[in-house]
């Protein structure tokens, strides 16, 4: 009888004497979780609170903070379970459904990213035209591409694997990430294929044309005077600061799947806890503290019931 006809789950292999440190790893990483949502979604309040936010560069932002959101959502309330349990299982359709959101936000934070430095350009290189380019239209359209397009490329990688066989069904890692992909008895040559284009169109397209955008940017503010290049660093610097981290993450997670090396427990785990674990909290810090409109709304938030200490 075919092994696989009896297993409807896979197992989380990768976690570390869970036995011993179960609660230690659930309250730290309910820690994280808690600020993680409370920094996004604070900074995305304020953004639809205050008329004076409602521009296409800080709606951009509200949606690449809501988008970490999801990006942790998909993967934090799967691990407290995990860690609270005898057994880290998960059934095939909602491993799938992790790994399809999980790529998905992965994809959308590129777009939205690309989006943004779209955004900046017109701006500070075409500033006449601005309000002509971004209408709110505009704005919308690119909104829903940026979740649109990751969603049907990765839809379409799980079809076209959708028949293929498992021959492992322990998963070396704490959520379903690439590398379910390892568990297949055969590996296809197509979806391999697909992959590729995934990665060049979702990944490395949009980083280049965010650089190519910047470099523009570089040029224009060189050329102009002071206060134009005051202005430039103050929009752009949060944004490059944010891309180099998640390509840097994102670079990770592909050479990790790419390369297949016999890492210990240990150094698996802790590969697993960097694709998540500080990105997601980095973001608020960075559009908290460097965007100097959000930073004066939070300081008033956190300072109207202390006037004097502000």
């Amino acid at each position: 009888m075919d092994v696989e006809l009896n297993v409807t789950h896979l197992t989380f292999g990768g976690f570390v004497e869970l036995h011993k440190y179960r609660y230690v790893y659930f309250m730290v990483m309910l820690t994280v979780y808690i600020l993680i949502m409370c920094g996004n979604i604070t900074i995305v309040s304020l953004i639809c609170k205050h008329e004076t936010l409602h521009e296409p560069m800080y709606i951009f932002i509200a949606a690449l903070l809501l988008n970490s959101a999801l990006y942790s959502t998909v993967i934090y309330p799967k691990l407290f379970i995990d860690f609270l349990s005898e057994k880290q299982i998960i059934s095939y359709s909602a491993c799938f459904f992790q790994l399809f959101l999980y790529y998905t936000s992965w994809g959308s934070e590129f777009f939205l990213l690309s989006a943004m430095a779209y955004d900046r350009y017109v701006s500070i290189c075409k500033p006449l035209q601005y309000l002509t380019i971004m209408r709110k239209t505009t704005v919308s359209v690119l909104l829903v591409l940026a979740w649109f397009l990751p969603a049907s490329q990765i839809s379409l990688a799980l079809i076209l694997n959708a028949n293929s066989k498992f021959c492992n069904f322990t998963i070396d890692g704490i959520f379903c990430d690439n590398s379910v992909y390892s568990l297949y008895c055969v590996r296809s040559s197509a979806l391999a294929v697909y992959g590729m284009i995934c990665l060049v169109s979702g990944g490395i397209l949009p980083v280049f044309f965010i650089l190519f955008t910047y470099i523009r940017i570089l040029l224009v503010c060189y050329r102009s005077s002071t206060e134009v290049r005051t202005k430039a660093a103050q929009t752009c610097l949060p944004h490059l600061l944010v891309l180099i981290n998640f390509t840097c993450l994102c670079s990770y997670d592909v050479i990790i799947a790419r390369v297949e090396t016999n890492f210990t427990k240990t150094v698996r785990l802790i590969m697993s806890l960097q694709s998540f674990l500080y990105h997601p909290l980095f973001n608020p810090i960075i559009y908290g503290v460097k965007m100097t409109e959000i930073s004066k709304h939070l300081k008033r938030l956190f300072c109207q019931h202390k006037p004097i200490m502000c």
